[in-house]
């Protein structure tokens, strides 16, 4: 039994300055309704027994931690062109703590009221986009893949209008945990600036408290960091067959974590050419594509970094390493995912190659594909016939996994494709049934369960 984390603020963003962020208000809600809070999570910050409306609703400040909301300050490629004009601009950061591995975590917030960098927003978030976020990472964090949780949603009692949903809407506000909201947009804003000083200074902060190195150990070395693990997450990424959407730089952390979940979608087969926001007219982000989409936004974090760096080669190869990092994580995700232990480096590429070939017949969907073959036994029946498939029983020749959690005696893999979320956000917006939604996180982590059993 896991015993209660002690609370442990750590408030560390303070020694960046005022440069990196402006003080904000939140907004007053006229309502405080609970609607996901995420206990397990609660646990591991020490917030366990925590008054989750006063804090995550009303925001009043955690003890000894931000005496008042941070709305950070970035730029970004948003669809490969430059805006200098974004920011925090219906969020903030709220508290820092430890989690019960020591790691610093950001407590940050979505649809928490306007900031310097709303624009013309209203600085909130539609209850459908919450119910959304808490669907999204719920299930990514079941299937393995590095991403912020959804640590609170509370229903607040506003009417939202918006242009790309039925108005008018129910309003939310969110809390996500993550481990940091630096971006990648947030060095190419002081890189915009010409803050070279200030670009030392978040290095040297990604290092200390994101990455547990010396503050000291420069551009080059954090450009490898952010190669491998924002590779780590392109390879999570197509392992569970997700597409984010919108992988614009600022919606990129340094940390590897995928996070602010907009229109996300998980294709049914596997289908490069895939989209999931239908504002993407030319698939710039399309489930195949999301690894050079990732990789062009760390080539922009080494374009920001070069201002600072002594050798610019070294900065090149540490970008270099990008497609190897790939691979390499893609191979051992899809490993994982089939339930097999880690085997000889080329063995698994072999078994990841056939994998993918199996999966680009499109014969079956990828949720069924890995829950039929769990274990690696081959599944009888003819949806699992032919060269590919004969190919892939040959590929994991005798290694087997286990199939002992009851989830593997299901008639069939929890997923979670757009007619699901459909049909989720139907039940509350027509009679405000929140069975369906409970129950759909209750199963995802019941399948969270069973894939993390080697």
């Amino acid at each position: 039994m896991t015993l209660p984390q002690p609370y442990r603020p750590d408030p560390r963003i303070l020694e960046l300055g005022e440069a990196f962020y402006d003080a904000v208000e939140a907004a007053r809600f006229p309502d405080c309704k609970p609607r996901f809070l995420n206990e397990r999570a609660a646990a591991e910050v020490g917030l366990a027994e925590t008054d989750w409306a006063a804090h995550f609703c009303r925001f009043e400040p955690l003890p000894d931690n931000l005496p008042q909301p941070l709305a950070l300050r970035y730029h970004g490629h948003q669809f490969r062109n430059y805006n200098p004009d974004i920011g925090d601009g219906r969020g903030f950061l709220f508290a820092q703590l430890r989690d019960d591995a020591g790691r610093l975590m950001d407590l940050g917030t979505k649809g928490s009221g306007r900031t310097p960098y709303s624009r013309f927003g209203d600085g909130r978030l539609t209850l459908k986009g919450g119910v959304r976020e808490v669907l999204a990472t719920e299930m990514l964090e079941a299937l393995g893949v590095a991403t912020s949780r959804t640590f609170a949603l509370f229903e607040t009692g506003e009417q939202l209008e918006r242009n790309d949903e039925p108005s008018p809407t129910r309003s939310a506000v969110l809390t996500r945990l993550s481990h940091s909201h630096v971006r990648i947009g947030t060095f190419q804003r002081l890189a915009y600036f010409g803050e070279t000083e200030n670009i030392g200074k978040l290095v040297a902060y990604a290092h200390e408290h994101l990455f547990g190195e010396p503050a000291d150990s420069g551009a080059v070395r954090l450009l490898e960091i952010v190669a491998e693990r924002t590779a780590r997450l392109a390879a999570g990424y197509m392992a569970a067959g997700f597409v984010h959407g919108v992988l614009n730089s600022d919606n990129i952390n340094v940390t590897g974590e995928s996070f602010d979940y907009g229109p996300w979608r998980f294709t049914p087969e596997w289908d490069p050419g895939f989209t999931a926001a239908y504002f993407d007219h030319m698939g710039l982000y399309a489930f195949g594509r999301q690894p050079e989409a990732i990789q062009w936004d760390v080539a922009q974090l080494g374009g920001c970094l070069s201002l600072v760096a002594d050798d610019h080669k070294a900065l090149g190869d540490a970008l270099g390493s990008f497609a190897g990092d790939f691979h390499e994580a893609l191979s051992a995700a899809l490993v994982k995912r089939l339930g097999l232990r880690a085997g000889e480096a080329e063995e698994d590429r072999v078994l990841a190659r056939a994998i993918i070939a199996a999966l680009a017949t499109r014969q079956v969907g990828i949720d069924r594909f890995f829950f039929d073959w769990r274990g690696g036994k081959r599944p009888a029946g003819d949806a699992y016939s032919g060269p590919a498939f004969d190919a892939l029983a040959h590929a994991i020749g005798s290694r087997r996994g286990g199939r002992d959690h009851a989830y593997w005696s299901d008639e069939g893999p929890c997923s979670m494709h757009i007619e699901e979320v459909e049909a989720i956000w139907a039940a509350i917006a027509e009679r405000d049934d929140w069975g369906p939604f409970e129950a759909k996180v209750a199963a995802i982590r019941r399948m969270g369960e069973a894939t993390a059993e080697a």
